[in-house]
């Protein structure tokens, strides 16, 4: 299930998580109509998060991978909870370990036969 928030910088306040970005695109609307007179704040924020509340766009591309496939792990278990449980955050680091074990595998292999 993803989750979503708005951050205003300005007002330092950060909206709860909803699950729709209709709820999403609400919280955003709303809170700027009601402080800022309809206006857009500077560097407001609005996206998906992860299960422990970062921001995917500000996280480091191999850092966002792991936070995405252990949130699809722990939503196989339990959809609206947050925060990785540990066999979800261990499974995304055995896949990626993995896939970098067979892409290095499947380039060593390419690299002997020419």
């Amino acid at each position: 299930m993803r989750r979503y928030r708005y951050r205003c910088t300005i007002c330092r306040t950060t909206s709860p998580t909803v699950h729709r970005p209709g709820d999403l695109e609400t919280e955003g609307h709303a809170h700027r109509h009601s402080q800022h007179g309809g206006h857009y704040p500077d560097d407001e924020l609005a996206g998906r998060i992860d299960r422990r509340g970062r921001w995917y766009e500000t996280l480091h591309p191999l850092t966002a991978t792991h936070a995405h496939l252990a949130d699809a792990l722990s939503d196989l278990h339990d959809p609206k909870t947050l925060g990785h449980y540990w066999w979800a955050s261990a499974g995304a680091a055995l896949i990626l370990a993995t896939a970098a074990a067979l892409v290095l595998g499947i380039l060593t292999t390419a690299l002997h036969t020419l």
